[in-house]
Parts: structure tokens; sequence; C-alpha cells
């Protein structure tokens, strides 16, 4: 599918040089002369190595055809992450190292989309907020209000945040995947 680079946004999948890079920074520059042009930060999917390309208005860029599945996170077995296709129950184990730090966020069970490239898993988007329980944190402070200080806790993932003085160990807290910030208590 071709875009014209007005068109690019951040997380967008490109095929640049011959290989898929995903988009981590997108911006419009209009200097006082001279032509516009859009500014890009790339990331190679497969090597991970970062570059920056700038494209004129209306230059044609090659975004990537991805296919997503549904999967659902079933089971860890050491470096290997296996997701189960939710409509054909195939599973595929996800090394460890491919997935980032989005192990931080999933329980068994946690549904995840699974982007594909040439039948290759390329990416794992999470959901945009999870319910993980605290495992580790101080203890309260009787006078501690809402609008309080932070201190830190540990999640049942492994996940290290920043909660109100009021939360407890034992609690269930919202977390936002894409900062990793406490967002409420669960209800």
């Amino acid at each position: 599918m071709k875009l014209k680079a007005i068109q690019l946004r951040k997380g967008n999948i490109i095929i640049f040089k011959n290989d898929l890079y995903v988009l981590t920074d997108v911006m419009h520059i209009t200097p006082g002369k001279g032509q516009a042009v859009i500014q890009t930060k790339l990331k190679s999917i497969k090597s991970g190595t970062n570059a920056e390309k700038r494209f004129r208005p209306d230059e044609t860029v090659e975004k990537a055809d991805l296919m997503t599945r549904k999967m659902e996170f079933i089971y860890q077995d050491g470096e290997d992450y296996y997701f189960m296709d939710m409509e054909t129950y195939e599973q595929i184990p996800l090394r460890a190292d491919f997935l980032g730090d989005a192990p931080l966020y999933m329980l068994p069970n946690t549904a995840v989309d699974v982007d594909f490239y040439e039948n290759q898993p390329i990416g794992v988007e999470l959901p945009t907020t999870v319910e993980l329980k605290i495992i580790e944190t101080e203890p309260n402070l009787k006078t501690a209000t809402v609008t309080s200080s932070y201190k830190p806790a540990v999640l049942e993932t492994g996940l290290k945040i920043q909660i109100p003085q009021f939360i407890e160990e034992g609690e269930v807290v919202r977390v936002d995947t894409r900062d990793g910030k406490y967002l409420e208590r669960a209800k």
C-alpha cells in the first residue's frame, strides 16, 4: 500500500531499503524558506538499528501490509512465550527479546493483537490498560490522602511502578501499558 509522506504517523510500519521499519517519530517541518519536509526517525524491526530519513510531503512511501491476529498469551517456558490464535487454536512461541517489555504487562489469558508480515510475527500490541496485583510495597501511611506523594510498588509480573501512598499490598491496580503508569484502583 502506498502512502504520501504527509500521511505518515508514529507507529506506522513501512518498507524502507527493502526492510521493515517502525516509525518512532514523525515531524512536519516547514522552514521559512524552501519546501516543507517530513522528518522521521525509524527503527528496523529485524536488527533494531535506528535511522533518520527526510521525505518530501508528496513523496510516496510503501506501508507494510500487515495481518493482525487476535491471540491469547497462554504460558511462558524459559525464554519463550506461547500465544494461541483465538480462532484456529494454533500456538506460536515468541522469544522474550522479541517481545521487549510486553511480558511485564501480560498474565496468562491476556488477549493481545499479534502483527504478521508475510506469515512471520513482527510485533505484539498490548491492550491499553491491564489490571495487576501489587505483591510488594511499603506500608500505607495513616495520614496519606488521594493527593499525597507516591511510593514504589512491584506488581505480580515484576513491573515496578509508582503508586499513591494509600494503596496497599494485595490490591489490584489498573496500569497504562503505553507508559507503565498507575491509573487507578481496579474495581
